[in-house]
């Protein structure tokens, strides 16, 4: 207990209100159906009535309270957020992996895909993937997703490529390791802290 006190004294202080805000939202996250006072669902009045002491922030077009329906828009909001971080850094890491270890035409085609896709501004590329497949969840998980993980794709590429000409990897090379066993093996343990 006193280990986390002191880290929690050593912290900036950015850092320090930024983790009391992530700490409180997941809080009202997980007990939203204990705070909020009606249902998320649930239509408690007419549309569009002004805020007051039964609905804090008035109620909506249907008719459901904001207030309620913001608690409960934590939980999609962190969800969604934990599943995007995770999708990106998965394809990113490992088609940058890839990248590194094959070089030659799958290198290459990699970085130019990925050079088209940071050279369109990230919203649009969004809002054209959800135009074209349609508006929901997982398509707004892929298209945040698919524009996000150029980062993690070029960062591990880098990382990658200070790993793959070394000795070892082409000891496995020659004892002819299959390339996702190169990646998996003996690339990714060597650059997992920097991804």
């Amino acid at each position: 207990m006193s280990n986390t006190f002191s880290f929690l004294r050593g912290m900036p202080v950015s850092a320090l209100i930024s983790a009391i805000v992530i700490v409180a939202y997941l809080f009202i996250a997980l007990s939203a159906p204990l705070i909020a006072p009606f249902s998320e669902f649930e239509i408690v009045g007419a549309p569009y009535l002004e805020w007051g002491s039964k609905f804090l922030l008035g109620t909506d077009a249907l008719g459901r309270d904001v207030f309620s329906r913001l608690i409960f828009g934590a939980r999609n909001t962190i969800g969604l957020a934990l599943v995007i971080a995770a999708v990106c850094v998965v394809v990113g890491s490992v088609a940058g992996l890839f990248a590194a270890t094959q070089k030659g035409a799958i290198d290459w085609f990699l970085s130019r895909l990925v050079d088209v896709l940071i050279s369109v501004p990230p919203i649009v590329m969004a809002l054209m993937m959800l135009a074209v497949f349609g508006t929901g969840i997982p398509t707004l998980i892929a298209a945040i997703a698919l524009v996000n993980s150029t980062k993690v794709f070029r960062l591990s590429r880098a990382a990658a490529l200070d790993v793959v000409n070394l000795e070892f990897i082409e000891a496995a090379r020659l004892r002819r390791e299959r390339a996702t066993w190169i990646v998996f093996s003996e690339v990714l343990p060597n650059v997992r802290g920097l991804i």
